[in-house]
Formats: C-alpha cells, structure tokens, sequence
C-alpha cells in the first residue's frame, strides 16, 4: 500500500551547502522529519551542481515521518546574473539597463532550465529567458 502524503515543503537551498541552520532545520523540525537525513541526501544530490547556486527544492512528507525530495535548476535570475556578471539586477527595472546578455547565452541558459521551464520547444523557452531578462533590467543583444 502507498504511504499517505502528509503535505509538500518548498524551500530554496543552496547547491552542497545544506545545514541544519535556518531556514532547513526549524522547517523539517516542525513536521518531525529527520533533519540530518535530509541534509546529507541534499548535499550528495547536488555535489555536481555549482556550489552555492540556488536550488528550488520539493520535499513531499508522509504520514511515517518519512520524505522525499525533486531538486530542480536553479532560478532564470541565477543564471541571469552569472552570464551579465552582476551582484543584482536593476532597483527599476523598464527605466534603464544595468548589463547585457547576448542571444547565444540566453539559449544556454535556455537548454539549462528546459526541464523547469513550462515550454514546447527551445525557442518557447528562449522567450521566457529574455522576458525575465529585460524584467530585471538587462538588455538582450544580438
């Protein structure tokens, strides 16, 4: 018989770098889930992936006090500020540029986030990378 699902946990880890700290700990703690467990897992998992990348993280928790967890690519905007080499994106976005980004790394970064990304095809995907690009201020060249 399958487990019964108590509830889903959505949180944002960074790559390699899970610890019992704030915000894992008291957000496991709370549910009783086992906090050590999930940190060692996570970190296994996400060895390959740049360490300190930001990864959106999908814990399902059953009734047993048992877990398991989808980590997915990191955030368009992660990818975003690497490639314009920026700390952070526009204060106002739509009054100005902060950087560039061309149209070789937006489908780069395309490629990377396909399987998050609600898109038919590479091209779909492509115009939801720029999008987010020109909505943080950054202009998409040729």
């Amino acid at each position: 018989m399958a487990k019964k699902i108590e509830g889903y946990l959505k949180l944002q880890v960074p790559a390699g770098s899970a610890t019992p700290s704030p915000p894992i700990g008291p957000a496991l703690g709370q549910r009783g889930l086992n906090i050590m467990e999930f940190c060692k897992a996570f970190n296994a998992q996400t060895q390959d992936v740049e360490k300190g990348a930001p990864c959106p993280t999908v814990i399902t928790y059953f009734s047993d006090k048992s877990f398991t967890f989808e980590v997915k690519t990191a955030p368009v905007s992660f990818f975003l500020k690497k490639a314009a080499k920026l700390q952070k994106g526009a204060a106002t976005p739509g009054r100005g540029t902060v950087g560039s980004v061309n149209k070789a790394q937006v489908r780069e970064i395309a490629e990377a986030k396909m399987k998050d990304l609600n898109a038919n095809d590479i091209d779909a995907a492509m115009l939801m990378v720029e999008g987010s690009a020109r909505s943080m201020g950054l202009e998409v060249t040729e």
